[in-house]
């Protein structure tokens, strides 16, 4: 069995952190916030999981919140008329062939924490520093950052070839409400894309109060949506949110008449570069560490793939030491874990990277397919579960025109 130190206690960290203790590894786990610091502090993230990443952590029986948390059944999208205010260009949504589920990372990340201590594991709650990671990698057979911010994330170099942005492409904001109107027919993730301004996307969660939507904003930069800045507090926090939409998506603004927040730490505005390092983190001293999750992938949480990457990712790892034996844990196995995963993580990047920029008419074309043809929707929508697909029928303007012959011949 293997000795292993795991720096940052969140989706891919804890994650793994779990599914190794219960194979009989010695699992150390690092973070630098305390379980009651994490469930009483600000909301982190949307989180809103696919099946397949669902499956993982229902294989390692970590689905604590599965009968509470309300289902996302499906993915709808809609495109405000550009002339005509208060007019929809394109609107269509699809089912899900699986449900969806979002849990706010403030129940899921103390309760996982509590589940690896019940389970015997201990967490140092520590801010750890370079000089931790050289200790922990002379005492363990191999030590996992799991933690994108701090000095040691700095020891994973930005991988430019593979991070076309250097500066942040969106102002994101998140509302965690209650009492918003249920949309008809069934439960979904509605994302609205206004050209030119940013996208706004909703979908209904557990926090610590509850069932709730969250509410994710994401502004051009510079754009109107770019608002941000001058909020102080969750009220005024609130009120924009509702301005954003009473301005420019009336039809959401109507279900949010009596929204409330779910607690004043319900709240996040921010921004951040669209980032993929390298792996394998060198030490001072020579030795190596791993980057996992935020580490080394962080991507825009335009498609919200965030939670996703990081619960297969971990799955990833979990394999590969499994496969592993008793060889060395060096760099050449951290290399190849993350080539493993980026064998399906460049889809999903190449993807988010596209949605940030204008849709270019190929796209638009396949959007406008998924209205009048309900195969094509369906295929869109569980693309969120498994983005390779988007490689066969979207990403590509040829492979685009080719599939969307096969759904109108006279056209072709």
């Amino acid at each position: 069995m293997r000795n292993i130190r795991i720096v940052g206690a969140g989706q891919s960290g804890l994650q793994l952190a779990l599914s190794l203790q219960a194979q009989g590894h010695q699992v150390s786990l690092s973070s630098n916030r305390s379980a009651e610091d994490i469930a009483h502090g600000k909301v982190m993230s949307s989180q809103c999981m696919f099946h397949t990443a669902l499956q993982a952590e229902r294989e390692l029986g970590l689905n604590f919140w599965e009968a509470e948390c309300p289902p996302v059944e499906g993915i709808s999208l809609t495109v405000p008329h550009p002339a005509e205010l208060g007019q929809k260009a394109l609107a269509w949504s699809h089912r899900l062939d699986h449900p969806a589920q979002s849990v706010d990372q403030r129940l899921k990340i103390p309760g996982w924490m509590d589940a690896f201590r019940r389970r015997g594991g201990q967490i140092l709650e520590h801010e750890a520093t370079v000089d931790d990671l050289e200790a922990w990698s002379l005492s363990h057979d191999l030590v996992i950052v799991a933690a994108g911010k701090g000095a040691i994330a700095q020891l994973f170099e930005r991988d430019a070839r593979r991070s076309p942005f250097d500066k942040p492409q969106r102002a994101l904001a998140l509302t965690y409400v209650q009492g918003m109107r249920a949309r008809e027919d069934y439960s979904a993730v509605d994302f609205n894309l206004i050209p030119g301004v940013g996208e706004y996307f909703v979908f209904p969660a557990l926090s610590t109060s509850g069932p709730c939507h969250i509410m994710v904003f994401e502004g051009v930069p510079g754009g109107p949506m770019d608002c941000w800045g001058d909020v102080q507090g969750p009220a005024a926090h609130l009120a924009r949110s509702r301005e954003i939409l009473a301005r420019y998506l009336p039809w959401e603004a109507a279900r949010c008449a009596h929204i409330e927040l779910t607690d004043a730490n319900g709240i996040l505005s921010g921004r951040f570069a669209p980032t993929v390092r390298h792996p394998v983190g060198r030490l001072p001293s020579g030795r190596v560490v791993m980057g996992l999750g935020d580490a080394v992938l962080l991507n825009d949480p335009i498609t919200g793939q965030g939670s996703n990457n990081a619960a297969k990712f971990a799955r990833v790892v979990d394999q590969a030491l499994a496969a592993r034996g008793e060889q060395a844990l060096d760099a050449g196995f951290i290399q190849s874990c993350f080539d493993s995963f980026w064998a399906y993580a460049s889809h999903v990047v190449d993807w988010t990277n596209a949605m940030l920029m204008p849709p270019p008419d190929h796209v638009m074309a396949v959007l406008q397919a998924c209205a009048r043809h309900p195969a094509a929707a369906r295929r869109f929508v569980n693309g969120f579960d498994d983005p390779r697909d988007y490689a066969g029928f979207l990403m590509d303007p040829e492979r685009a025109r080719a599939y969307l012959a096969t759904l109108e011949p006279a056209l072709a």
